[in-house]
C-alpha cells in the first residue's frame, strides 16, 4: 500500500516540480507571466484572440511532468517528422503547422481577405510610409548583433519591429526556433499594446498644427485596379524574393477572394472559420514553446527590450517620414498616418485616427492611415523574405 502511494506521488507534477527549488521558482514566475497575459487578454481586451491561446499554450508547456510537447525533437538540424507523427502527442502534432510554415500563411490569407487596399491604391505614396516604418526591424537587428546574438537570431528578433505576429513566427521558426516562444510573446504583446506605446511618440514628434491637418478625400478606385493589384504584387515580390512568396501570395490570394466578387463563400471562410481555427492552433502551439527552462533567461529579457525598441523605432521612422511628406506637400499630409506604417492592421490606423481627432474632432484619418497600414503588412513580409533568403 505504501509503495503504491509512493509510486503515485512520484508520478505527479508536484513531485517533478519540487525536486528542484530553482525549477519550482521558474515555474512560479512563468505562472505570473501567464496570469499577466490572461489579464491583458480577458480584462483589458488587448488582442484576446491571440494572447489568450498563447497564454494557455504556455500553461500547458509548464505543467510539471506532463510533457505535452517535446521541443528537443524540433531543435535539431533535420527533425525526424515521421518519428514525431508516430510518437508525438497532440501539441507535437499541432506544432508541425508552425514548423512547416502552414499556420502563418493561412493566417495571412485570412488577413488578405479582410484587407482593403483601396486607400493604398488611391494614394500610392503612402507605400513609402509603410517602408519607412520598417526602420525598427533593422534597428533591432543591429541592436541584437551588438548584444551578442547570432545573425540568424538577430534577424528573427528584428522582425518583431514589423508588428506582424505571423511574419515574426515564420522567420523565428526557420532561423531561431529556440527563441520562438520569446519572440512570439513579445511580438503579440507589443501589438496589443500599440494604443499605449504609440501615442506618446506621436505627440512628441509632431506639432499641434500638424496633428490637426485634414487630408483630402481619396479618389475612387476601380474594381479592375483592385483585382489586378494583388496579382501583380504576388508575382513581382515572389520573383524578386521567393522566400517571401508563402506569406505574400497567400495574403494576395485572400484579398483576391474578396475583391473578385465571385468567391464570396471562400472570402467569408478565409476571414472567419478558417482564420479562427488556425488562430487557435497557432496560439496554443507557439505558447507551448515557452517552457520555464528555456523562456526564463537573459536572452528572453533582451528580446523583450529589443522588441519594445523595435516598435518605438518603427513608429518614429514612420512619423519622421510623414513629417517629410507633410513638408514636401506643403501641409497636405498629416504626419500621424506615418505611425500606421507598422503592420498591425487595423489597430495602428485606429490609433492615428484617435490621436488626430484629439486635436481636431472633425478630422477623419482612418482611411488615409489604412494606406501605410496595409503597406506595412507587405513591407514586413518583404523584410522577412530578405532575412530568410540571406540567412536561411
Amino acid at each position: 500500500m505504501l509503495e503504491s502511494i509512493k509510486n503515485f506521488w512520484e508520478s505527479t507534477g508536484l513531485f517533478a516540480a519540487g525536486g528542484s527549488p530553482e525549477l519550482l521558482i521558474k515555474y512560479l514566475v512563468m505562472y505570473v507571466i501567464i496570469g499577466v497575459l490572461m489579464y491583458l487578454a480577458i480584462w483589458r481586451k488587448f488582442e484576446p484572440l491571440l494572447l489568450l491561446p498563447i497564454a494557455f499554450g504556455m500553461l500547458l508547456a509548464n505543467l510539471p511532468g506532463a510533457e505535452l510537447i517535446h521541443m528537443d525533437w524540433y531543435l535539431v538540424a533535420h527533425p525526424d517528422y515521421g518519428y514525431i507523427v508516430q510518437n508525438g502527442g497532440l501539441l507535437d502534432i499541432l506544432y508541425l503547422g508552425v514548423k512547416l510554415g502552414v499556420y502563418p500563411s493561412l493566417i495571412f490569407m485570412g488577413v488578405g481577405a479582410m484587407t482593403d487596399f483601396t486607400p493604398l491604391l488611391a494614394n500610392p505614396t503612402t507605400m513609402l510610409l509603410g517602408a519607412a516604418a520598417q526602420f525598427g526591424v533593422f534597428a533591432a537587428f543591429f541592436g541584437a548583433l551588438l548584444l551578442g546574438f547570432t545573425p540568424e537570431q538577430a534577424a528573427a528578433i528584428g522582425i518583431i519591429g514589423g508588428a506582424d505576429g505571423p511574419t515574426a513566427i515564420t522567420v523565428a521558426k526557420s532561423l531561431a526556433p529556440e527563441l520562438l516562444g520569446a519572440i512570439a510573446v513579445a511580438a503579440y504583446s507589443y501589438m496589443a499594446l500599440i494604443p499605449i506605446i504609440q501615442p506618446p511618440f506621436m505627440k512628441l514628434l509632431t506639432t499641434k498644427k500638424e496633428r490637426a491637418i485634414k487630408m483630402e478625400t481619396l479618389r475612387p478606385v476601380s474594381k479592375t485596379e483592385l483585382i489586378i493589384f494583388p496579382i501583380i504584387v504576388a508575382a513581382v515580390v515572389s520573383l524578386i524574393l521567393p522566400s517571401a512568396a508563402p506569406l505574400i501570395c497567400f495574403l494576395m490570394l485572400g484579398n483576391l477572394f474578396t475583391v473578385s466578387g465571385v468567391t464570396d463563400r471562400l472570402s467569408k471562410t478565409a476571414q472567419n472559420e478558417l482564420c479562427n481555427i488556425v488562430t487557435i492552433f497557432l496560439g496554443i502551439s507557439v505558447g507551448a514553446t515557452a517552457n520555464a527552462e528555456r523562456f526564463l533567461s537573459w536572452q528572453t529579457i533582451s528580446i523583450v527590450v529589443l522588441g519594445l525598441c523595435a516598435f518605438i523605432f518603427s513608429t518614429v521612422g514612420g512619423l519622421l517620414f510623414g513629417k517629410l511628406m507633410c513638408f514636401v506637400t506643403r501641409g497636405k499630409v498629416n504626419p500621424l498616418i506615418g505611425s500606421a506604417g507598422v503592420s498591425a492592421v487595423p489597430m495602428a490606423a485606429r490609433v492615428s485616427q484617435v490621436v488626430g481627432q484629439q486635436e481636431n474632432p472633425s478630422n477623419f484619418l482612418l482611411m488615409h492611415a489604412m494606406g501605410p497600414n496595409v503597406a506595412g503588412v507587405i513591407g514586413s513580409a518583404v523584410a522577412a523574405g530578405w532575412f530568410l533568403s540571406y540567412f536561411a
